[in-house]
């Protein structure tokens, strides 16, 4: 279930960090999220997996998860525990991916800093930083409901179930 209202602990990134950069190739032989998040930035950030908390969000720059076409992007951060990318634009295709397997993303301009707290509110459509609210258009009920059920395919799964 995802909460309406998240508070984390801020990890950031600039423009431009691809999906070869999230999950390098090598481990895409496993499509458990656990597994994968063990490796998540470990060429460009490699404390990253041994320091991220259950929760913590990433805040980055535009075109956040360009290149491949791999769902194994937002899996490994699921698995990593981060709760919710913020940044200024995504690539199509990992947001996409993201939705489907249920990791929220938030296209908003977000000052922040490396281990600040944010707090993001999806129904209201804020992002609280430092004291300062950051507006982005708030997720439709349909996609907080998709989110809810842990992304597209969990929803179409128990929908399925549902019918037998």
């Amino acid at each position: 279930m995802m909460d309406k209202k998240i508070k984390g602990r801020v990890w950031k990134f600039p423009s431009n960090v691809d999906t070869d950069q999230i999950i390098p190739a090598q481990y895409l032989v496993t499509g458990d999220a656990k597994e994968l998040g063990k490796h998540a930035f470990e060429r460009v950030r490699p404390e990253f997996a041994g320091e991220v908390k259950k929760g913590d969000i990433i805040v980055a720059d535009e075109n956040f998860g360009c290149g491949s076409s791999r769902e194994h992007a937002p899996r490994a951060l699921i698995g990593a525990g981060i709760s919710c990318v913020v940044a200024k634009t995504f690539a199509r295709i990992f947001y996409r991916n993201s939705i489907n397997i249920g990791l929220p993303l938030v296209e908003c301009d977000v000052e922040a800093k490396e281990g600040d707290e944010i707090e993001v509110d999806f129904e209201a459509g804020k992002v609280t930083s430092a004291g300062k609210e950051y507006e982005f258009k708030p997720l439709p009920e349909f996609l907080l409901n998709l989110m809810n059920e842990g992304g597209l395919v969990s929803y179409v799964k128990k929908r399925l179930e549902e019918k037998k």
